[in-house]
């Protein structure tokens, strides 16, 4: 088969890239951001620096940091992995993902996706987020816990709920069985998702790490819907 831009399908030159057209539209994240949220901030405050925003409303993880702003390109990957099978496109999103989280893989001591309920695992068949956690673990060298966390209660989609709807939707959703709590404690935990866009899944989700004991839980993701988490 002829090699293609996982993006748009033009022919391409070497296997698993893009073509020079979508490289160009995709809008990656670049500072000055906040070290919580990875939002722009409008003045370069140093490292560590956090928005007002972060200081208001802590989420349920510590560092956050995403590839690129969720736009026209970024969401032919995120669906080509997402909702048509395409899981030769994991690898190309994970290498840029390595790169964007070199800070947090540092130190990461477990790397775990974001979870799916065992029903929506059922129908979908597979967890992309699961995908591209085993690629960035891959690639890193770190330790991958596919199971850390488990989704336990079915919630509806997040996709057209408001901030508050989303965090009432996934509000006790995740927990640690006690089976994975001694590999929890004290450990940094790398969460790995496709796309973040209130951040209301991911702050549940490292609420329930940090309650099984683990020291600091960051999020990693490909995309961030308007540049934000």
């Amino acid at each position: 088969m002829p090699l293609t831009c996982h993006a748009c399908g033009t022919r391409v030159a070497a296997p698993g890239g893009l073509c020079p057209a979508c490289w160009a539209g995709l809008e990656l994240v670049a500072g000055p951001v906040c070290d919580v949220y990875d939002t722009p901030m409008t003045q370069d405050a140093g490292p560590g620096a956090v928005s007002a925003r972060a200081m208001e409303h802590p989420p349920g993880w510590n560092r956050a940091r995403g590839v690129t702003v969720f736009s026209e390109v970024s969401q032919r990957l995120v669906h080509a992995l997402k909702y048509r099978d395409r899981h030769e496109v994991a690898p190309a999103m994970a290498r840029m993902m390595v790169h964007a989280g070199r800070d947090l893989l540092a130190d990461a001591d477990l790397i775990a996706p974001v979870p799916l309920h065992r029903w929506r695992l059922w129908t979908r068949r597979y967890n992309q987020s699961a995908l591209l956690a085993g690629e960035v673990a891959r690639l890193s060298g770190k330790r991958l816990a596919p199971d850390l966390a488990a989704r336990v209660r079915r919630t509806r989609s997040q996709v057209g709920l408001g901030q508050s709807e989303r965090n009432r939707n996934v509000k006790g959703a995740f927990c640690v069985s006690p089976q994975h709590t001694g590999s929890v404690m004290g450990r940094k935990v790398l969460l790995i998702d496709d796309v973040m866009t209130s951040g209301a899944t991911a702050s549940e989700c490292g609420r329930a790490l940090h309650a099984a004991g683990a020291a600091e839980v960051d999020v990693l993701v490909f995309a961030l819907v308007s540049g934000g988490a």
